[in-house]
């Protein structure tokens, strides 16, 4: 693939990631942020501090989620166009938009699924102070592996494909990467500092919308994304109308 389109498709990559941004930001207004605010009532019901508010809790949920999402948005966008380039013509005899939708599943599965099953999402007041740095290195140590891991399965995927067939390679490759992720969860250290008193509906409340929120970025990028990217590798196949369509076209004339 040459420079240009590389260019071309990282600039499709963010600009899809901006707009899946915005959906994404659509669903953590609506469905997470009551969550949030309920974590935040309880909080305040068990504790007597009440510290200067620095930001206050109207920003957070407006302009503030806002930049945090979309921002979040388009650097995953540009880094899953680079991952696209690579993949392309590489897993099959895919087109760019397969290539985009399996793309995206296995960044939502390695980016997020594989270390939300181990360290899932926790509302505000759910977690000591003094251990966040050690809850954020634990969690950014399950994503690295899990992208590792993911990298490593591909590679063993596409080397036992001759021998085994496309489907028996997929099948061992995917067995290898659930045991090498459920070793990975059994040496990491667990995290449990939720409350004892702390609604159980709210924290499961809470995990769903985080799920959600991915499940809407990746879901909206794989679909914008690799509609430009088809739009930009095959132009005619994109613009030219199929069998279907030229036929509908001639029997409404």
């Amino acid at each position: 693939m040459n420079p240009v389109s590389v260019r071309a498709l990282l600039v499709r990559g963010m600009l899809a990631g901006l707009a899946a941004g915005f959906l994404a930001l659509v669903v953590a207004y609506l469905v997470g942020e009551p969550h949030v605010d309920a974590a935040i009532a309880f909080e305040e019901s068990h504790t007597h501090e009440h510290g200067m508010e620095v930001v206050s809790r109207t920003l957070q949920s407006t302009a503030g989620l806002a930049t945090g999402v979309l921002v979040y948005g388009v650097a995953l966008g540009g880094i899953a166009a680079l991952a696209f380039c690579v993949a392309l013509g590489r897993i099959g005899r895919l087109g760019p938009r397969a290539t985009a939708a399996l793309v995206s599943a296995g960044a939502l599965v390695a980016v997020y699924v594989v270390p939300f099953l181990k360290y899932p999402a926790n509302p505000p007041s759910v977690g000591q102070p003094d251990t966040i740095g050690k809850r954020t290195t634990l969690y950014f140590l399950m994503i690295a592996l899990s992208v590792l891991l993911s990298v490593a399965v591909i590679i063993l995927g596409r080397r036992l494909a001759p021998r085994l067939g496309n489907w028996y390679a997929t099948v061992v490759a995917s067995a290898a990467f659930a045991l090498a992720v459920g070793l990975a969860y059994a040496f990491l250290p667990a995290v449990n500092e939720v409350p004892p008193d702390f609604p159980a509906t709210v924290l499961w409340q809470f995990r769903l919308a985080a799920l959600a929120i991915q499940c809407t970025l990746w879901a909206g990028f794989g679909l914008l994304f690799g509609h430009l990217a088809e739009r930009l590798l095959l132009p005619r196949a994109a613009s030219e109308p199929g069998p279907d369509v030229e036929a509908r076209t001639a029997a409404a004339s």
